[in-house]
């Protein structure tokens, strides 16, 4: 398969000691907890991106502190090996201002979790770290 990367963003919101995930109900990392976000529409920035994103999985209103990283999610497929998706995510941290979470959109459960508890159940190590590093530069 043969493409492009697609642009989305991302949002690691902080509330207090609380790190705000949600649970995928679509591929890719279906099933998984991770950080709200998505693809980025034409036209628009990737900070309105992220807080659209915010609200339509999770109902939650937040202001962005600043840019985390930019990280590449490459799939590739367990029987060949090939590249299956390309995502070029731009995360950001940002602070809670109202809203108790309410899964939205693609997904399935939205609860914010104390740090500890966030990092053991998110599964891929790019988030992991990508939270870490939020709550270490703009955490409680």
């Amino acid at each position: 398969m043969t493409g492009y990367p697609r642009p989305t963003a991302g949002v690691v919101c902080l509330r207090g000691r609380e790190i705000l995930l949600i649970k995928r109900g679509n591929p890719p990392r279906q099933g998984q907890w991770s950080l709200p976000g998505g693809r980025i529409e034409w036209g628009e920035t990737s900070e309105t991106a992220a807080l659209r994103e915010l609200v339509e999985e999770t109902g939650v209103a937040a202001e962005l502190l600043g840019l985390i990283d930019v990280v590449d999610g490459i799939m590739t497929s367990r029987e060949t090996g090939a590249v299956t998706r390309h995502y070029i995510m731009v995360d950001y941290a940002a602070r809670w201002l109202s809203g108790e979470p309410v899964a939205g959109d693609d997904a399935v459960d939205a609860r914010f979790f104390d740090l500890d508890e966030a990092l053991a159940i998110v599964e891929w190590d790019v988030t992991r770290r990508v939270i870490q590093d939020a709550f270490d530069r703009f955490g409680a």
